[in-house]
């Protein structure tokens, strides 16, 4: 156990820039960090949406495993349809007709067809399909076709989609939709991501589990899972340690377990200026090299530890909500993505024009959250005024305009970018 020792208040004197708490916590990061190295999980593939690839992956079979009609109709030989037409059409006999599901179990011959749905197995013999307004019945066994159709028309062949052995996902690729299909239609049921494991803790003896009602005195949890969803949404795995009473001992030892179960540690909490605030206390007990930043330049987020404890990062989090969710978009996101390979751009920001007059305060970059409406063609910005301590802005707000630390504020009319919030 470290040697604990609480201390009086202090203040935040030696406050960084993002720049530079960036910059900071960049070189100190190991190369395996650096270089996404955190090695693969296996994760269930209803659950790797979003997640980049850390092995490729290949067709077991041939995909599909057999020839499929594509249109509801009449499976042929396509011979047998050359030179139909309305006015001179083919004759064919019904041999039999193709069950979903099912192997047709028949094979045609010369002169011969089998009504079939869409996604039915081709009888043998057949190599195309007759769409169904393309024809007639002609008495009780046959079939007019009123156009020829070409071999392979509205069919897909037995490995169309992919042969045994082809790799159909690489390593380094991003899962969306539509590769989840692909690996369903392959019978995937796990893939191997790059999904780094993200503990989140959250401290104060206030809190309560959101699932419980509260106490005089007591809040709702608001910031665990509001991480874990930030981090779920990255791709990342979010480690829930829970909830720790303002005990550095107790908070000790629950970090230390998510030091040891997890990439990165996401502490709620406890980084101020207050006597119970020893976050960045325990940190520097913990392991090397310690503290890197205490304290951001940044309005909100000013109470923000950033640490590296025997090569795991450590962020001490801000208590109030607004505050948390911006220093984890501006600082934890970015690194969480590095680790998942994700090298996605950001969306680009959207130009609008401020409604109002707003206020800041030199030295210090501040987030201004905004909502955007669309007026005769243009965006207009208009803030969301708040303290942090309340999380109503941020859901009001359609994304954050950055103000520049030698900014004394913006003027109604001004034209700003606004980062969208996805």
């Amino acid at each position: 156990m470290p040697n604990l020792r609480l201390v009086m208040p202090h203040e935040l004197r030696h406050l960084k820039t993002l720049d530079e708490a960036r910059r900071i916590l960049w070189d100190a990061l190991p190369e395996r960090i650096l270089e996404g190295r955190f090695g693969g999980r296996q994760t269930p593939m209803a659950e790797a949406v979003g997640c980049v690839l850390d092995e490729d992956v290949v067709c077991p079979a041939d995909l599909p495993p057999f020839d499929r009609a594509i249109m509801d109709g009449y499976a042929v030989r396509a011979e047998d349809t050359f030179g139909a037409s309305e006015g001179l059409p083919a004759y064919l006999k019904i041999a039999g007709e193709v069950r979903m599901g099912e192997d047709s179990g028949f094979a045609l011959s010369h002169q011969q067809c089998a009504a079939i749905p869409t996604g039915g197995m081709l009888p043998e013999g057949a190599d195309a399909v007759v769409m169904v307004e393309h024809t007639q019945p002609w008495g009780d066994d046959s079939v007019e076709i009123l156009r020829p159709v070409a071999p392979g028309e509205n069919v897909v062949r037995r490995g169309d989609d992919a042969r045994e052995g082809d790799v159909i996902l690489s390593a380094g690729h991003r899962l969306r939709a539509q590769d989840i299909s692909a690996l369903a239609g392959i019978g995937r049921a796990t893939v191997v991501v790059r999904r780094p494991r993200v503990a989140v803790l959250s401290t104060g003896s206030e809190l309560v589990p959101h699932t419980e009602d509260v106490a005089p005195g007591q809040i709702r949890d608001m910031n665990g899972p509001a991480l874990r969803a930030a981090v779920r949404a990255l791709g990342g795995e979010p480690v829930d340690l829970g909830l720790v009473s303002d005990d550095p001992a107790l908070i000790a030892n629950v970090m230390r377990r998510g030091l040891t179960e997890a990439d990165l540690l996401l502490v709620s909490g406890g980084t101020s200026v207050g006597v119970e605030d020893v976050i960045h206390e325990l940190i520097d007990a913990l392991g090397k090299p310690g503290v890197l930043v205490h304290g951001l330049a940044v309005k909100p987020g000013k109470p923000v530890v950033i640490g590296l404890v025997d090569g795991v990062p450590v962020f001490g989090m801000p208590g109030h909500p607004t505050s948390c969710l911006i220093i984890f978009r501006e600082l934890v996101a970015p690194l969480v993505q590095l680790a998942c390979g994700d090298r996605r751009h950001p969306p680009a920001p959207a130009k609008a024009r401020m409604t109002r007059n707003f206020a800041s305060q030199a030295g210090r970059e501040e987030f201004l959250p905004v909502r955007l409406e669309q007026r005769d063609g243009a965006w207009e910005a208009t803030p969301l005024l708040g303290p942090s301590a309340l999380i109503s802005t941020l859901v009001r707000a359609d994304g954050l305009v950055r103000i520049a630390a030698v900014a004394e504020g913006l003027y109604a009319g001004d034209e700003v970018e606004v980062e969208p919030f996805e």
